[in-house]
């Protein structure tokens, strides 16, 4: 016999914790942030962000959480718009994380809070460490989210790795073009060039759309 239990028991604890962000009780939401239960934890780290009580504290501990799911909310909760300074957070290091998924949640987050700094120097760091996920991680949707992160931040430090993308995969190969999208140099626009004939008919149609 199938027991409810547990389930009955979390769908309780969740009302629990929408009622607590309706009543702006910050500290009840707090405690279910240092819980046992990692989808009260997500619903935690949401709810005191829209409240503005989330401390740098409470995001830097999601961040290396033991659940997956929780890191990856993480990320998204510093791209929201409610984090002050995001940059200083260091989502780059999730690059490194044993799970494929938040290693693509970094690398968009990445993006995010990057984006279009081109070449600042302060961006180099984040640069490099997107160029290696998108040239050597095992995982396929890992390099094409390195890609499109590197593709808008617009360093130019990344175009070799983004034309790397165009012998991947089809998928990588079709965002590596579009993240050529911002560079203007000879190579790129021979590489276009080149994508104009490739297997893929999206790869082409991108290419020819940027050319």
């Amino acid at each position: 016999m199938t027991s409810f239990g547990p389930r009955m028991e979390e769908l309780s604890d969740r009302r629990t914790l929408l009622i607590a962000e309706q009543n702006r009780n910050v500290a009840q939401i707090q405690r279910a942030l240092v819980g046992t239960n990692a989808s009260l934890r997500i619903l935690a780290l949401g709810a005191l962000s829209r409240l503005g009580t989330l401390t740098r504290t409470d995001v830097d501990n999601a961040l290396t959480d033991r659940d997956r799911d929780v890191r990856c909310r993480s990320l998204e909760v510093i791209c929201s718009g409610e984090i002050d300074r995001p940059e200083e957070f260091k989502i780059a290091a999730l690059l490194d994380d044993d799970d494929d998924l938040v290693v693509e949640t970094a690398a968009w987050a990445l993006g995010e809070v990057f984006g279009e700094t081109a070449n600042d120097p302060a961006t180099a760091p984040v640069v490099s460490a997107l160029c290696a996920v998108a040239t050597s991680h095992e995982e396929s949707i890992c390099r094409e989210a390195a890609i499109a992160a590197l593709g808008s931040i617009g360093a130019d430090a990344g175009v070799t790795a983004i034309l790397r993308g165009l012998e991947d995969r089809a998928p990588v190969r079709r965002r590596a073009v579009l993240a050529l999208a911002p560079f203007d140099e000879p190579r790129v626009r021979t590489a276009l060039e080149s994508a104009t004939t490739d297997r893929d008919r999206q790869v082409r149609q991108a290419a020819e759309d940027l050319l």
